[in-house]
């Protein structure tokens, strides 16, 4: 794992240890920029700070720089009161896309705490295959009835496992390609 990533999972750990994430604004836009600066802080000069260049990735672009901060206003108002709405509200920010770097990462941790704090759930993360996962988000700006299948099937009542949560992290960093004990532990 690069050194970047693996200070970044240690601070994604510290983020529960500290209770630091109960401190944080749930479902909004603010609350999203303060996990990835709290993740992000001092490994990228832009932790925390909403995108102002156009991405992609493979052959689908998100959301237009120049209009992103009225699209993150709308998906902030987006209701979150059933499991159904807080997954198309996961789904919009993540066609937002509103950082560089580390949204995955940041909106997995943001969607636990939404489920956590509305529904008393969370993803069991360890749990969900990395290739469905994927797949089901590629498709899920079209519809996002697998993956809500797929995270429904895989939600946990133990909100304050420390273990369901840390292995959650880990899989959510393996998803973005970050092994622990890889070959890039030196870079």
């Amino acid at each position: 794992m690069k050194k970047i990533d693996q200070k970044s999972i240690e601070k994604a750990y510290r983020l529960f240890e500290t209770a630091d994430i109960d401190k944080i604004e749930t479902g909004t836009t603010k609350g999203l920029q303060e996990i990835h600066k709290y993740l992000f802080d001092g490994l990228y000069e832009f932790a925390g700070k909403v995108r102002t260049q156009n991405i992609s990735k493979g052959s689908f672009r998100f959301a237009t720089a120049l209009y992103l901060k009225e699209v993150l206003l709308k998906v902030e108002q987006m209701p979150e009161t059933t499991f159904e709405e807080i997954i198309s509200k996961y789904v919009e920010m993540n066609i937002a896309h509103p950082f560089l770097e580390g949204n995955g990462r940041t909106m997995r941790i943001w969607l636990d705490m939404i489920l956590k704090n509305r529904l008393k759930k969370l993803v069991n993360w360890q749990l969900v295959d990395k290739t469905l996962y994927l797949q089901a988000m590629e498709r899920s700006p079209i519809n996002d009835l697998e993956l809500r299948f797929l995270l429904m099937d895989n939600l946990t009542d133990d909100i304050n496992n420390r273990e369901i949560i840390f292995k959650g992290i880990e899989q959510s960093y393996y998803y973005e390609g970050y092994e622990k004990g890889s070959d890039d532990d030196q870079t």
